[in-house]
Parts: C-alpha cells; sequence; structure tokens
C-alpha cells in the first residue's frame, strides 16, 4: 500500500472506531500507526484491539505500528459538600488534607506530593485553567491561594501545576501495571508518556521496558521545556501534546514551542508527533475548519514525522472521513512548490557518524542524479532514522528483515517500510532492492535507485555502503 505522502497519520482508537472492519477503514484511508488510549481501555481491550490491528496488517501486507498511551498521574481536588462552589477574585482559598467535603472556602486535595512541593507563588490552574489560583501560603499540609480569575470549583476538578515539579515520578500504580500488560502482549512498538517533567521521569520506564517498547516522551508541561535537550537524549520519540500545554502555558506559546520541538527533534534525528485538536470540528462536522486545515498544514510545512487524530477518529461521528482528510492535506501541502526549500531550509548538519555521513551521500546522489528512491537495509532500525533525518525529495524505502522494527519505523517521517528476508551476499541485495522498488510501485525497469546497506551484510549498525543500480528488464536485477 503505497502513500502519496511522507508524513506519517496516528490514529487514535476509541469507541467509534475500535472494530476490527472500522480500523481496516481507517489504515487504508491513510492511518499508518493506531493509538490505543490506557486512560480508557481495559487491559482486555488492549489486547483485543491489539488483535484486530495485527489481522489488518496481515491483510493488508503492510507493518502498522501500535502506540500504547499512558494515563499518568491524573490530579484532581476532592468533593464539595454542594457539588458547586461560588469563588470571587480576589478572596482566599485553601487546599488541604482534610478529607472533609469542600465549602466556598477549602477543599480536600488527595495529593500530598502537591501539598508539600508547591511554593508561595506558585500557580495552580484547576478545569483546564477555568480557575487560576496563587500560593501566597505553604506548610506541606496546606495551601492557602488567592484567587485571581474563574468564578466557581466542583467536584473532581483536574489540577495542573505549571510553576511546580512535584517529587514523585510520572508512573502512578494503574501506569505500571498497564506497562506490564503491554509489555506482556510483546505486539505494542510504543509507549507514550504522559506529564513528563524532567529526564529523571524516564529512568523508570526504560529500566521496566528493557528496549522492548520505543518510548515516546509527551510534552505538556513547561518544566519539560526547561529540559528539553536532555529529555530528547534520552526519548526515543516526542510528542507535542498541545492540550495539556495550552493549559499550562499562554495558548499563544504553544505555536512557537510547536515549532521549536519539531526543529529540535530533526536535529536529533528523533520522530516527532503533532497532537491534539488537528481537526476537532470533525468530530461532529464531515469537514474542517479552514483554521484545522492551516494547523495541519504548518505541522507539515514544519517537517513533523507524523500529525495524531484523537477524538476525531476514537469517538467522532467521522472518523475515517478525518484521516482522509489529514491525509489529502498532508499529500497536498508536500506538492507545494515551497515545500522543498522550507524543508530544506530546517534541514540538520549531519553528525560525525558512519550512517549520517553515508545517509547524507545518499540523499545528494539520489537529489543530483534524480533517482527513483533510496533503499536503505535496517536491521534495529538506526539506518532507516539516520535516512529520514535528511528529509530527501525521493522516496526512502526501509527494508529489514526484523518485522518490529518495521513496525516501529511506521511513524518515521518518509520511510516505506518492507519487512524481508536477510541477503546472504551483495548481489542478492542488489537484486532484492530493485526487485521490491518495482513490486511496491517506486519503480520500473530502466530506473536508477541507490542503495545503502552495511558489511558484512547482517551486522547492524555498520551501515558503510552505497550502490547505485538500474533496475534490470526482468524488473528484479540491479546493474
Amino acid at each position: 500500500m503505497k502513500r502519496n505522502r511522507k508524513v506519517k497519520i496516528l490514529a487514535t482508537l476509541g469507541p467509534a472506531s475500535s472494530d476490527e472492519a472500522m480500523i481496516r477503514k481507517l489504515h487504508e484511508a491513510g492511518a499508518d500507526l493506531f493509538r490505543i488510549n490506557m486512560s480508557h481501555s481495559s487491559h482486555e481491550m488492549l489486547r483485543t484491539l491489539i488483535q484486530r490491528i495485527r489481522n489488518v496488517e496481515a491483510a493488508c501486507g503492510r507493518p502498522i505500528g501500535i502506540l500504547a498511551d499512558l494515563q499518568g498521574p491524573k490530579l484532581r481536588v476532592g468533593k464539595f459538600a454542594e457539588t458547586t462552589v461560588e469563588l470571587k477574585p480576589g478572596q482566599t482559598f485553601t487546599l488541604d488534607s482534610n478529607e472533609a467535603p469542600g465549602d466556598a472556602t477549602r477543599v480536600y486535595l488527595p495529593h500530598p506530593e502537591i501539598l508539600e512541593s508547591v511554593k508561595v507563588g506558585d500557580r495552580l490552574l484547576i478545569d483546564d485553567g477555568k480557575l487560576h489560583l496563587k500560593a501566597v501560603a505553604c506548610d506541606g499540609k496546606t495551601i492557602v491561594t488567592e484567587v485571581v480569575s474563574g468564578t466557581k470549583i466542583s467536584d473532581r476538578k483536574g489540577v495542573s501545576l505549571p510553576d511546580t515539579i512535584l517529587a514523585t515520578g510520572v508512573l502512578t500504580d494503574k501506569d505500571r501495571a498497564d506497562l506490564d500488560a503491554v509489555l506482556a502482549t510483546n505486539d505494542v512498538d510504543w509507549v507514550a508518556l504522559s506529564f513528563i517533567q524532567r529526564p529523571e521521569d524516564l529512568a523508570e520506564v526504560r529500566k521496566i521496558a528493557k528496549g522492548r517498547v520505543g518510548l515516546m516522551s509527551k510534552i505538556e508541561k513547561p518544566q519539560a521545556i526547561e529540559c528539553i535537550d536532555e529529555i530528547i537524549a534520552l526519548s526515543d520519540a516526542l510528542m507535542v501534546a498541545r492540550g495539556d500545554l495550552g493549559v499550562e502555558m499562554p495558548l499563544e506559546r504553544v505555536p512557537g514551542i510547536q515549532k521549536q520541538l519539531i526543529r529540535a527533534c530533526r536535529r536529533e534525528g528523533k520522530p516527532v508527533v503533532v497532537a491534539t485538536q488537528m481537526l476537532e470540528s470533525m468530530i461532529t462536522a464531515p469537514v474542517p475548519t479552514r483554521a484545522e486545515v492551516s494547523d495541519v498544514a504548518t505541522a507539515v510545512f514544519e517537517g513533523a514525522d507524523a500529525i495524531m487524530l484523537s477524538a476525531e477518529s476514537a469517538s467522532g461521528q467521522y472518523p475515517v472521513e478525518a484521516v482522509a482528510t489529514m491525509a489529502s492535506i498532508a499529500a497536498t501541502i508536500e506538492r507545494e512548490p515551497h515545500y522543498p526549500g522550507i524543508i530544506y531550509a530546517q534541514r540538520a548538519q549531519p553528525e560525525a557518524t558512519g550512517a549520517d555521513a553515508i545517509s547524507l551521500a545518499a540523499r545528494q546522489i539520489a537529489e543530483t542524479l534524480k533517482l527513483q528512491a533510496i533503499v536503505c537495509y535496517t536491521s534495529s532500525g538506526n539506518t532507516g532514522l539516520r535516512a529520514s533525518r535528511e528529509r530527501p525529495e525521493v522516496p526512502i524505502i526501509a527494508l529489514s528483515p526484523v518485522i518490529q522494527t518495521a513496525r516501529r519505523l511506521s511513524v518515521v517521517w518518509g520511510l516505506h517500510c518492507v519487512v524481508s528476508t536477510e541477503p546472504t551476499d551483495l548481489d542478492e541485495m542488489v537484486n532484492g532492492a530493485c526487485r521490491i522498488v518495482v513490486e511496491e510501485g517506486f519503480g520500473k525497469p530502466g530506473d536508477r535507485v541507490i542503495i545503502s546497506a552495511g558489511v558484512p551484510l547482517g551486522t547492524p549498525g555498520s551501515t558503510n555502503m552505497l550502490r547505485i543500480a538500474y533496475i534490470g528488464s526482468d524488473g528484479q536485477s540491479g546493474i
């Protein structure tokens, strides 16, 4: 199944898209990998959705990635005697460890880590920022705040802490149980970590995962932005989670941060996903707004690896239309005359490694000679990532004998992943590459391609060879 675009589409599964027939429709419409939101999925549902995705994968003959998104800490206030209370800007309001129902002066906060961590001057945003509080006194068990803006608070509303670093890590007991369930399936490719604050938050997950899944850090807190380079270095991929980021930071800063994160990931060769409300109106409407089309286009112009649908595909009325619309926008933008120049202007300098030098040379040769495709053999996936980092104008076909690698690379910009056998010699390598280029619809006899691989063959991390090959008249042999 050949895509006519290079940016990938990540679609969230949910009530509107959990049966196998719908998953196949979403894949055929353009979804390259699927997100399972563990906030709303039981372990039984997790296993069921994985099996359905793998059935679609087998039927369509193309590797499909699976991302399990851990819920992360959900911080909420307690309950009120009257369910909802009215507040006034300027009044004091207290959050404490008293489990009694709240009133217009105080409420129970069932999170001792917040009571211990908040400092005078820190902001507390309640109910997605509808209520803005500022701490004026703290003693480790009680936070006295002043109401800055907002007029009411009600039962179990969420608490955001844009100025506070919590002493606890990001994994809750639920997350640990969900992570164990994800790893037990041995069939999930990525795990997304919610509410990352600092590089140390990745340590526990990486220790548990032991390389069995890729770790995708969701950037949705201001604290993460302050140490983003360290977080990128320890992550396998990043997600720009604009929903919570827009709650904890001024909304007008989010577009600039999105550009900053995309460019930082591109420099490091780490995949980056742009998420949240990209086609929000398509939850209830069959067409998007002009502003949403521009939003998707901006992410594509910036060179994001993937763009994500949340409620649009999970619970919306038009999940297939949402995927098809996103695919159409992306493909159209990539054909725009200004697109190559914008992508080229943001291209990162290669690192001083053999893999980067080979990838740079492959792109330059392919574009100079106007070759049909770059074909890279990649066992671990690193060569595919390096090839994508160059953002070449020609298609990249990533061949891997390891299906887990091909699935994980499904989130990476420009990679058309194919599961292939490991060649035993150079002739088999070249002939196999030419045959797959023709079979996958990227070339025909007489076309030329460039092939990157490692010698000796089958040695991970040894990419050190480039070969230009003509596709023979039989559509298989390379000359």
